[in-house]
């Protein structure tokens, strides 16, 4: 009896692995070290850069008590996202990725001390914060295209979706922790200080990105960047239809769906805040980074799905359901939880939306393809900023939430029916199996 049931005690084991395997998180990418230093750069920036993020809007709400001032954050953030992120796609393309991405990170760190010198100094001028904001996304345009054509050459393509899943999550461990700090320093410490120790984090990150290898293009030809490349990197796109609509549907998802810029009026006359700011402001920043992160830990299953495609299309639909859902919530609480659920699609849709864009784009074309991908994804959110913002001074924050939401839904099912060729795609086969 006991010979027919001791080869059996391991199995329970070996199934917990296995359901461990299919749920944590996929760690093999961080088993590169080119690929760990860059991800543990991102630790260290994600929650400052959170900090920066909060305290911009929360000034200019300070300062002009209207939503729709907070939503010109958008417009000067979007300007040079457009222009700076189209056209550091084609710099990545040209130069040393690593010697790129030095120079950026010094500018990003620098406009973040000028910051919290304009907020230490108390100079009160909107204008001034918008124009350091400016600038501060002209380098952020240029510094992550350039950051995301890296990992294609640090990390082999069958783990491209294991690389994007793990680098989307530690983003959200700062964007979910960094504006919760943000509200419980903002009454202890004043806003300044939030400043301050994003200039901190991204000073250190140098270290990390000096300690790269070398990234020059494939062809070892390095030259300068013209508006002859950005020209090209349009024309490439508009051939990959799948690379088009993946981005289509991004920009759907956030100009309609995202509601930030409508926080600090929530987080005062919905849901209680004190006017100088508390931790109802913190809780809704960190709602969608929250899903995100919940999801991201929970990634291990992400590169068993081949149809990307359908699985984008799934998650953004999810996505505005939820912003409808926020729209309606009186409870703060039941409103976190609608963000965190949005935050979790959000999170499903960039890692396949990134999964695509590593495979789908030749290297040559990677960084411009990076930089169209900048500006959907950190540009579709500012000008969400202006249009909630102007929509709410309009409509009320509950229409202008609830009803940008049902947009989404409408959008993603017309884009599909017009570009049947993304719901039909699927990763390419002959991915390594995960041991």
């Amino acid at each position: 009896m006991a010979e027919q049931t001791s080869p059996a005690r391991p199995a329970p084991r070996g199934r917990v692995r296995r359901i461990a395997g299919a749920v944590v998180a996929d760690r093999r990418p961080l088993r590169i070290p080119a690929f760990r230093r860059l991800w543990l750069s991102s630790v260290v920036t994600a929650l400052g850069s959170q900090l920066t993020a909060v305290a911009v809007p929360k000034q200019i709400y300070d300062i002009t008590g209207s939503s729709a001032y907070v939503g010109l954050t958008g417009l000067f953030g979007l300007v040079p996202l457009l222009v700076f992120g189209l056209w550091g796609g084609a710099v990545a393309d040209t130069v040393d990725r690593r010697s790129l991405l030095l120079v950026t990170n010094v500018g990003i760190a620098v406009t973040a001390l000028l910051l919290w010198a304009q907020a230490f100094a108390g100079l009160d001028s909107v204008w001034v914060v918008l124009v350091l904001l400016s600038v501060n996304q002209a380098f952020f345009a240029v510094s992550m295209p350039t950051r995301q054509a890296v990992v294609a050459r640090l990390v082999p393509e069958h783990l491209l979706s294991s690389a994007a899943a793990l680098t989307s999550t530690v983003m959200t461990f700062g964007a979910v922790f960094g504006p919760m700090a943000a509200g419980a320093l903002l009454p202890v410490m004043g806003l300044s200080t939030l400043y301050l120790v994003d200039t901190a984090a991204l000073f250190a990150v140098l270290w990390a990105i000096w300690r790269l290898p070398s990234l020059p293009p494939l062809s070892g030809k390095i030259r300068t960047a013209g508006l002859r490349d950005v020209v090209v990197g349009f024309r490439y796109l508009t051939t990959q239809k799948v690379l088009l609509a993946s981005f289509v549907v991004d920009v759907i998802a956030m100009v309609a769906g995202m509601p930030r810029a409508l926080f600090p009026e929530l987080a005062e006359r919905t849901f209680g805040d004190p006017p100088g700011g508390g931790t109802a402001l913190g809780w809704l920043f960190a709602g969608i980074p929250l899903g995100a992160l919940l999801l991201g830990l929970m990634s291990g299953w992400a590169h068993r799905i081949s149809r990307h495609g359908v699985a984008v299309v799934a998650a953004i639909a999810v996505w505005g359901a939820a912003m409808v859902g926020f729209g309606l919530a009186q409870s703060l609480w039941l409103a976190v939880v609608f963000l965190a659920i949005g935050g979790a699609a959000d999170m499903a849709s960039a890692i396949y939306r990134q999964a695509i864009l590593q495979t789908a784009a030749t290297d040559e074309m990677r960084g411009r393809m990076q930089g169209v991908f900048t500006v959907v994804v950190a540009g579709g959110p500012r000008l969400a900023d202006l249009t909630h913002g102007w929509a709410a001074a309009g409509v009320g924050t509950a229409a202008a939430t609830a009803g940008g939401g049902a947009l989404v839904i409408v959008g993603v099912v017309v884009a599909v029916l017009l570009l049947p060729t993304f719901w039909h795609y699927r990763a390419r086969t002959g991915a390594e199996p995960r041991p």
